[in-house]
């Protein structure tokens, strides 16, 4: 397997070792974001206890649906494909909030 220096770009990818590198380094980079934005979403929840603000804030989920979409248009990814994952992401976030908020 390729180490990180030899990740190809997708064009220059000759072989099936060349993508599943590039998709393994590809999903840990994505593991590690997310596991930064747990780190936020413990915050948020923390501040929110002092508050009478909930867990769910249907503003800002389409703040952020519309921020996303936006940006996977600018990539040239679907931006329905984006909407779907991050509706799913978001969803699983607040249930972990609203857990948290209820044990605290």
């Amino acid at each position: 397997m390729a180490d990180e220096k030899n990740i190809l770009p997708p064009e220059e990818c000759e072989t099936m070792e060349h993508v599943r590198a590039a998709i393994d380094r590809l999903d840990e980079e994505l593991i590690d974001r997310l596991a930064e934005r747990l780190a936020y979403v413990d915050r948020a929840w923390q501040i929110k206890m002092g508050t009478s603000e909930g867990a769910s804030v249907p503003w800002r989920i389409q703040q952020v649906i519309d921020k996303v979409r936006a940006r996977a248009e600018e990539k040239g990814l679907p931006p329905q494909l984006a909407e779907a994952i991050w509706r799913q992401m978001i969803g699983w976030f607040i249930q972990y909030e609203e857990e948290r908020m209820r044990r605290d």
